[in-house]
């Protein structure tokens, strides 16, 4: 009969020790964390048309850590304001564009843990699917101070890629 309490006490502590494990992080809270990382001023600089355009871009935590804010040229005409956030099992991208629309996009899956991809799920303020719009970005880091963003810019069908090359300020 010694036995019993030999094996309910080996149960115990197996539940015990089964408790203390940390939950694996779900896929939405590992690229968040990622992306929390940017916080931060940032230097961009994009190449259109063989002419280099800079441009100021900072990120900050908000609301207790749980939004991250991306704002592109802030206090210019052509400011951009992103904000991630998780949606349950989904990390979200609301990008405020300065054509009026609101894209919202989502991030998905990849295999490279350096790439933050985020694909169009829907929009507010957009009249159609034909009006000029944010189809989604690709975030790539390079390392803490250097990071890429491609933004895919959709307009009447066609999808133009938008680059830019993110550099930490020191």
């Amino acid at each position: 009969m010694k036995k019993i309490p030999v094996v309910l006490t080996l149960l115990a502590l197996a539940m015990v020790a089964g408790a203390q494990q940390p939950a694996a992080k779900s896929s939405a809270e590992s690229e968040f964390d990622r992306l929390k990382q940017l916080a931060g001023e940032w230097q961009a600089t994009a190449v259109e048309n063989g002419k280099a355009t800079t441009a100021t871009l900072s990120f900050r935590l908000a609301s207790g850590g749980s939004v991250l804010m991306a704002d592109l040229a802030p206090g210019t005409a052509h400011e951009m304001i992103t904000m991630f956030h998780r949606d349950n099992e989904e990390l979200l991208a609301t990008h405020y564009c300065l054509t009026g629309n609101q894209p919202r996009m989502r991030a998905v899956a990849g295999e490279d843990a350096n790439v933050v991809s985020f694909e169009f799920k829907d929009a507010t303020n957009l009249p159609n699917q034909s009006a000029p719009h944010m189809g989604g970005v690709r975030f790539t880091m390079m390392d803490a101070d250097h990071h890429t963003e491609e933004w895919s810019v959709v307009a009447n069908g066609r999808t133009v890629i938008r680059k830019f090359d993110c550099r930490r300020k020191q």
